[in-house]
């Protein structure tokens, strides 16, 4: 072969492995997935909606058969995560719920989705929304009774024990003894709690006795390793409250923040006595650890009614990688169409990771932020402009899926 030919074949081959490198990070594809890659993961969060008002609907809504739930599965289809986290998937004890989700919609090839999606490995635990706490959270009165009054005074907002669930999928092992929940951790353990208050008295909103008890975690905050082909990748995993939804004492706002702030403790060492988990063991994550925060976060570091120095606080964290902030051509134009809150909006529209109408307007709330230890290939969220084949696949959920793709250094 002659020197030209031969350096015609090496820029060919260069072209189309850069070319395989970039079209791996644009909305996934079943051909070019991490699973193929040994190396590396594509790890992934997604709000999927996939809840129901009343105990056990959800688990007949899957049976019944959903387009939510189909739309769901199509878009894991077709970014096919190596680890995924699904929030606002209900918890029922038994995983018939997840057993459904899995055999009938991921198992199954979607419309507008790709192949069939299986993962041998996933997490499911018990989660405070819905839990009665016995006590008047809400001050209203009275403790419980029907509706919203009974969800406000549960551990974790919530119409019966469950709702708003998390489930973790994985097609690596997750060493189950090792995981670590946070869900009976106590607000008033974490120091320097931002205690609610009354804002006419300026007394604390809750009474002493009542405050002593309040658990912080809305749903929970879950410790997951995850046995990975390069080692044991920590995910953690939760889902903090909104910050909205309360009154002036903005008990919510401070709670949402708090949650937030538990992870960046979390994350910061193992010399925190105060910090123990539901299984008794205290200290935060070890220092060499490496670990992907996901989630809901519900906390916008630019927009929204969250505390934003919560969230900028952990995303700027000395253990965190800080990659570029994932971006889709759906969220800006899905932003300026609906205008409304958009148009005040200081982030650029192109973050925006939930459709919350014109009144919130679209939100970075998603994340997935990994630790050092990783080296950044790319990510993206799932979010393609309206003229995409694929676009109506996203109206499963007003969240959009986030993912990353991390090799381990």
């Amino acid at each position: 072969m002659n020197p030209s030919a031969l350096r015609f074949l090496c820029l060919l081959a260069a072209t189309l492995a850069l070319a395989a490198c970039v079209r791996v990070n644009v909305y996934g594809d079943p051909n070019l997935a991490p699973a193929s890659m040994p190396d590396t993961l594509r790890i992934a969060s997604y709000n999927v909606s996939l809840y129901s008002d009343e105990a056990g609907g959800l688990v007949r809504r899957l049976q019944a058969g959903d387009d939510g739930a189909r739309r769901v599965a199509a878009v894991l289809q077709r970014v096919r995560p190596d680890i995924v986290l699904l929030n606002e998937f209900d918890y029922v004890a038994d995983g018939s719920a997840a057993d459904l989700f899995q055999q009938r919609y991921l198992g199954q090839p979607q419309p507008g989705g790709g192949q069939a999606l299986h993962y041998p490995y996933r997490y499911l635990a018990p989660v405070n929304t819905g839990v009665p706490s016995g006590l008047d959270l809400d001050r209203d009165g009275s403790v419980g009774r029907e509706g919203r009054a009974r969800g406000n005074d549960a551990w974790g907002y919530g119409l019966h024990p469950g709702q708003y669930g998390m489930l973790v999928l994985s097609r690596h092992p997750i060493e189950a003894s090792r995981v670590r929940t946070f869900q009976l951790f106590r607000w008033a353990d974490l120091p320097g709690a931002r205690r609610p208050l009354d804002p006419e008295t300026g007394a604390p909103w809750h009474p002493d006795e009542t405050w002593a008890q309040l658990r912080l975690s809305s749903k929970s905050h879950w410790d997951v390793p995850v046995r990975t082909p390069r080692g044991v990748v920590h995910l953690l995993a939760s889902h903090p409250t909104p910050p909205v939804f309360d009154g002036p004492e903005r008990r919510n706002q401070a709670r949402n923040a708090d949650e937030i702030r538990l992870w960046e403790e979390y994350i910061s060492g193992t010399g925190q006595p105060w910090l123990c988990d539901d299984a008794g063991r205290c200290g935060g994550l070890a220092a060499d650890a490496r670990f992907v925060l996901v989630g809901d976060l519900n906390n916008d570091p630019d927009d929204g009614a969250g505390i934003s120095g919560a969230i900028r606080a952990l995303i700027n964290h000395p253990r965190m990688l800080r990659p570029p902030v994932p971006r889709s051509p759906g969220a800006e134009e899905a932003a300026l169409a609906a205008g409304g809150a958009n148009l005040d909006h200081r982030a650029p529209h192109a973050q925006d990771t939930a459709d919350f109408g014109p009144e919130a307007g679209n939100l970075r709330v998603d994340y997935v932020l990994p630790s050092t230890g990783f080296e950044y290939l790319g990510g993206r969220v799932f979010w393609p402009a309206a003229d995409d084949p694929r676009a109506p696949i996203v109206l499963g959920s007003d969240h959009r899926l986030v993912w990353a793709d991390l090799r381990i250094r």
